[in-house]
């Protein structure tokens, strides 16, 4: 059985394994900072189900690392008084799985309210074979299902799963909770609170954890502790200059997964096939998913180079299908060619402007009404009230154009879709030039 398999009692550690967010890890959802929206909901659905004696709804957690995603199913085992059991989507198979199970059935939840949670971290990771495993225990209500995710669950949790799952999307966490959190550490913790410590600037603290409260803690004790005097005073400088000449090793497995895509997309972005194509290297190196990856290609298709290659989405979404048929090791050179394609391409964010301008239109506008020329007449009725009136058919007319008004009366006229300045898009502008005189005559 896989060592990430535990059975709901704390997990222990030497001295020598002290790890600062396990000992300031929150037993209680008092003690949780941040997430307030969601942990007020999952108060309520652990109160009623304790109350009621019902089972608890099962959960998918979503969001980043270093939200407190393991923090919050440790949580929810506690409040609700029932054991946990844990998997790692990682390391673990569809043996792992049955044995946990069975191990859960056997401890005494099995046809009870008070079932087992079987929390499995990177839930994501299994595949739809493992994941199919788990859907006799969570229909049969063996176990609590509470997954961890980094990915959208509507793309990696099959539908089965996920149509019986609560979903929450937990938020970024802002400045305010980072140095909740630092505060936390400096009066609770067993060690660093022996010292003095005074938090004069945290900037570089919040900038080189990115947000993730285990890396900034992480971060937080290393710097600590390559302190001699029992006196610290923490600034910017102090902390850029102990990360930058490498007197601290601060990131962890896993913790440069958003930074190392963001130089990947933003290579790409800048034409640079070179450095695309080393960012590729590092994820795969570091066992990345490729899908992942090829995910953030098609979403980079159509946002960074739209209408002026229409081809690239063409491709991108190639090398989606390609790899998840292929896998590893081969899909390196599908994804290889990808990268360098789209970043020799010509680009344009035109689409991407566009659709922005749009929905802020809408948010300010709100629901106006579709003009009744171009509204749908299905019924008698309908046209009696003149929906469909007086609607223009463009293939009716010379070039398959009629110049008519689509947008409603508040905000005719408005333009959003701006072609970029390549050449594709200058046929398209031409077009619009030719066509739409009034928003495009320039």
């Amino acid at each position: 059985m896989s060592k990430d398999i535990l059975d709901g009692t704390s997990e222990g550690f030497s001295d020598q394994e002290r790890d600062i967010e396990r000992v300031l890890r929150p037993i209680s959802f008092d003690d949780f900072t941040g997430q307030e929206k969601i942990l007020d909901n999952l108060k309520i659905f652990v109160q009623a189900a304790n109350q009621r004696g019902e089972a608890l709804d099962h959960v998918l957690l979503h969001g980043p690392p270093g939200l407190g995603k393991t923090t919050l199913a440790n949580i929810i085992a506690n409040e609700s008084e029932r054991p946990i059991f844990k998997l790692s989507a990682t390391n673990s198979g569809v043996k792992d799985i049955r044995e946990v199970i069975d191990k859960a059935k056997k401890s005494g939840g099995l046809f009870t309210a008070k079932n087992p949670i079987l929390f499995i971290d990177e839930i994501h990771r299994f595949s739809k074979s493992q994941q199919d495993s788990l859907l006799q225990a969570v229909e049969k209500g063996w176990v609590t299902l509470i997954g961890a995710t980094t990915e959208n669950p509507s793309f990696e949790v099959i539908s089965a799963l996920l149509s019986r799952c609560q979903v929450y999307t937990l938020n970024s966490f802002n400045k305010n909770d980072l140095e909740s959190l630092l505060n936390r550490a400096i009066n609770k913790d067993e060690v660093i609170s022996k010292k003095s410590i005074t938090l004069k600037e945290t900037n570089a603290l919040l900038k080189f954890s990115g947000g993730d409260a285990r890396k900034l803690l992480n971060i937080f004790e290393l710097i600590i502790n390559a302190h001699q005097s029992d006196e610290i005073i923490i600034t910017n400088d102090v902390v850029t200059s102990m990360i930058q000449n490498d007197t601290i090793h601060y990131d962890k497995s896993g913790d440069q997964h958003y930074d190392i895509i963001s130089a990947f997309i933003k290579s790409i972005r800048g034409s640079d096939p070179n450095a695309a194509v080393y960012w590729l290297a590092r994820m795969i190196q570091g066992g990345e998913d490729v899908k992942f990856i090829a995910r953030r290609l098609i979403i980079l298709a159509s946002e960074d180079i739209g209408n002026a290659n229409p081809t690239a989405l063409v491709i991108a979404n190639n090398t989606f299908q390609a790899v998840s048929i292929i896998g590893n090791p081969e899909s390196r050179i599908i994804l290889s060619q990808c990268a360098t394609y789209l970043a020799c391409s010509v680009k344009s964010n035109a689409s991407y402007n566009a659709i922005n301008k749009a929905l802020q239109n809408v948010e300010e506008t709100g629901n106006m009404p579709v003009p009744l020329e171009i509204r749908n007449a299905p019924t008698k009725l309908m046209k009696e009230l003149g929906y469909g009136e007086n609607y223009k058919y463009a293939h009716n007319f010379k070039n398959n154009f009629i110049s008519q008004e689509f947008m409603p009366d508040k905000i005719k006229g408005t333009k959003f879709y701006e072609p970029g300045n390549n050449s594709r898009e200058n046929v398209q502008r031409d077009f619009l030039k030719n066509n739409w005189k009034d928003k495009y005559g320039y």
